[in-house]
């Protein structure tokens, strides 16, 4: 698929799309012969990854070592000793941080919901 419906299916613009092809987080799978970015669903997939992490603050860095440990977690090739504990090890720091952020905009949406109750019944006992 082009760029355009992996911008569709992703819900990210093109613009973002070519910016994590810049950096290096998600690469075209090919290109046509007149040029243009062709995605697999595999590359839908890496992007969503993305879209995902990006409201929970993760840097561009550790987006792009959460998929190097994914890719290499898919991989046939053999690992060295150890490798796929550390990998996993690293995917579970990753879940931990991303749960722990989770929670913190759970915190900060019941205190934004509060709020706005508060703004709701100031409203209302003004008319």
């Amino acid at each position: 698929m082009q760029i355009g419906e992996a911008a569709e299916r992703t819900g990210l613009s093109l613009r973002t799309i070519r910016h994590y092809e810049d950096v290096g987080l998600v690469i075209p799978s090919a290109r046509s012969k007149g040029g243009f970015r062709l995605y697999t669903e595999t590359d839908v997939e890496r992007l969503m990854v993305v879209r995902r992490m990006k409201p929970l603050d993760f840097s561009l860095e550790e987006m792009r070592d959460l998929l190097e440990a994914t890719d290499r977690l898919a991989s046939p090739e053999p690992m060295e000793d150890g490798e796929r504990e550390r990998l996993r090890k690293r995917l579970d720091s990753y879940l931990t941080a991303a749960e722990a952020r989770c929670e913190t905009l759970r915190a900060q949406l019941t205190a934004a919901e509060d709020f706005a109750a508060t703004l709701r019944r100031h409203q209302a006992s003004d008319t």
